[in-house]
């Protein structure tokens, strides 16, 4: 068993072995490797494990430096999931081994997995995150039956409002509200830069769907297709999205298209415990599911709290949101990709 870097297997080998896995996602993909160095200018460290020159595994790491939170090197920034995807236990202990060699070299705080079943019980664990996933049919009725009664009406009502939605060619429409949404949040924005890579890499695999009004933008989502799934990633909508349901059409939208397209898994994504998002994605019928994120530490005492239920981070919130939406949006890329 040899542990190699991503250019020694290529791209293709580590990509049909994401894909046929069972435990693969559209995390695990090679090409995140390219939309964190151009997007947001991480250093990266892919790993595979290779055996009788066949891929045995994969571990994609990229290391987060920052002023407020320290160091890490993580599987994978800015991903829902990530970690090791292995054929077996020689396989998944050699990347083990390796990526924790790599934090040790590389001096961070401490080396995260993102993983959705555990792997070390043992290690320092963040518990703050659930995941969202649920079946979807091929049958629109079908789905739109399954929303619970409260939402569905949501949903009607958004089309009632005479909402609607077209696919866009670019990240015009999508990159403006969801800045302006972001900033609303008081969170820092993600460079346009980044989203371009995300196009650009994926391509078909990643989509954005904008719902208008009377030709006017209420809301915006970037998805990506893995497979059969798909994960409404990235949204906002504008101050009107709440009057006219639109949050709740333009999922609809997502989850309708997404069954066209042969999709049979829609992935909500992640939510922080007892939040707004949380709530929501549960009043749309979806059961939480834990996320297991195991923290080696490093050279960190304890594993950093950088989110928003952090004191400290709620005081930087309250400034954040007082800046112009200008400024904020200038400033921000340079802060984002320092959270991870």
């Amino acid at each position: 068993m040899q542990v190699k870097a991503l250019d020694e297997v290529g791209a293709a080998a580590w990509d049909d072995y994401v894909c046929a896995h069972p435990q693969g996602t559209f995390f695990h993909r090679s090409g995140w490797r390219e939309v964190l160095r151009q997007g947001v200018g991480m250093r990266t460290h892919f790993l595979c494990a290779v055996q009788d020159g066949q891929v045995r595994g994969v571990l994609p790491l990229a290391e987060v430096r920052s002023v407020l939170f320290g160091s890490a090197i993580v599987s994978l920034p800015f991903c829902v999931y990530g970690g090791i995807v292995a054929s077996d236990d020689a396989a998944a202990a050699a990347l083990d081994e390796a990526a924790q060699a790599l934090a040790g070299e590389r001096r961070v705080g401490h080396l995260e997995y993102r993983l959705r079943e555990p792997m070390h019980p043992d290690w320092p664990a963040k518990t703050l995150y659930v995941t969202f996933r649920k079946p979807i049919e091929a049958d629109h009725d079908a789905n739109m039956e399954a929303i619970p009664r409260k939402q569905r009406r949501m949903v009607r009502q958004g089309i009632k409002a005479e909402l609607s939605s077209e696919l866009d060619a670019d990240n015009g429409r999508f990159y403006s509200t969801y800045a302006w949404n972001v900033h609303r949040l008081g969170t820092p924005v993600f460079s346009r830069r980044y989203f371009d890579a995300l196009r650009r890499v994926f391509g078909p695999d990643c989509e954005v769907l904008t719902v208008t009004r009377h030709g006017q933008t209420v809301a915006s989502v970037m998805s990506f297709y893995f497979r059969d799934e798909v994960l409404p990633y990235y949204g906002g909508g504008l101050a009107s999205a709440r009057e006219h349901a639109a949050y709740d059409f333009m999922y609809w939208e997502v989850m309708r298209r997404a069954a066209d397209r042969g999709c049979r898994v829609f992935d909500y994504g992640r939510s922080k415990l007892d939040s707004g998002s949380y709530s929501f994605k549960k009043n749309w019928g979806f059961e939480p599911q834990p996320l297991h994120y195991e923290c080696k530490l490093i050279r960190a005492q304890a594993v950093p709290q950088n989110n928003p239920q952090n004191p400290r981070y709620q005081h930087l919130i309250k400034l954040w949101q007082r800046l112009p939406l200008p400024v904020a949006n200038a400033i921000g890329p340079y802060l984002a990709r320092s959270l991870g």
